[in-house]
């Protein structure tokens, strides 16, 4: 199950892959209980996160177009969301560690959250009105690339092939890396059949780059070794 946000109609909705449900829909009530003006609001009854359409194996599109769950559109989304809790979970170490740039990895998981709204559109199915909603701006790239080089400018040079290694938070780095890159493998379909927008797969290049660099800045910080490759004899 694949949740990504979008907006839609003036509100910020979940994308699941099969349905859309309202984020208003899926507050509870806070503190005291809630109470509506109308009958009708309170006989309303709650979205249930399970909605039963995916059961024979198909899956609708923001475009409301069905597909097999094992369409090359969802196997993007599915790596895309792995690609988001890997970042997640990364950044947890990371914030144990006292690392600055954690607030990066949260900005780009909502960024993650975008890239999904963007190839949950595929553009043989879009009507204007999707593809206005679902935009991916190349300025995401910009950024990365920016925090890329000021990371760089900080390491020393790379002589040596390197193992995942340097650290839990760097491990956890280099693993949302590889994920990355595989996620970028699954978009690459789509981009090329003119599915999918083209600064998705250069958003997700760039990101692999990102996480290998600051993977590396993350041991340097915490006094961790690399661990160098060696030809076993």
């Amino acid at each position: 199950m694949s949740f990504f946000v979008t907006k839609y109609t003036g509100l910020h909705r979940v994308f699941r892959l099969g349905t859309y449900v309202s984020i208003k829909q899926m507050q509870p009530a806070c503190g005291h209980e809630r109470r509506y003006t109308s009958t009708s609001e309170e006989n309303r009854r709650i979205a249930k996160i399970y909605t039963k359409t995916g059961d024979k194996g198909f899956s609708s599109t923001f475009t409301g177009e069905r597909r097999p769950k094992e369409d090359h559109i969802f196997d993007a989304l599915g790596t895309t969301d792995e690609l988001s809790s890997a970042i997640g979970l990364a950044r947890e170490f990371c914030i144990d560690s006292g690392h600055s740039f954690t607030d990066q990895l949260e900005k780009i998981q909502c960024v993650l959250q975008d890239v999904g709204s963007n190839i949950a559109t595929p553009q043989s199915s879009a009507r204007d009105s999707h593809i206005k909603k679902t935009m991916f701006s190349s300025q995401a790239v910009i950024e990365l690339e920016r925090w890329i080089d000021l990371f760089t400018e900080e390491l020393p040079p790379l002589t040596n092939f390197i193992l995942p290694s340097g650290g839990k938070s760097s491990a956890a780095l280099h693993v949302a890396r590889a994920v990355c890159r595989r996620a970028e493998r699954c978009v690459a379909p789509a981009v090329r059949s003119g599915e999918t927008d083209p600064e998705v797969a250069k958003y997700l290049n760039r990101l692999s780059d990102y996480l290998f660099t600051v993977a590396r800045y993350a041991a340097m910080k915490e006094g961790k070794g690399e661990t160098i490759y060696k030809r076993p004899e």
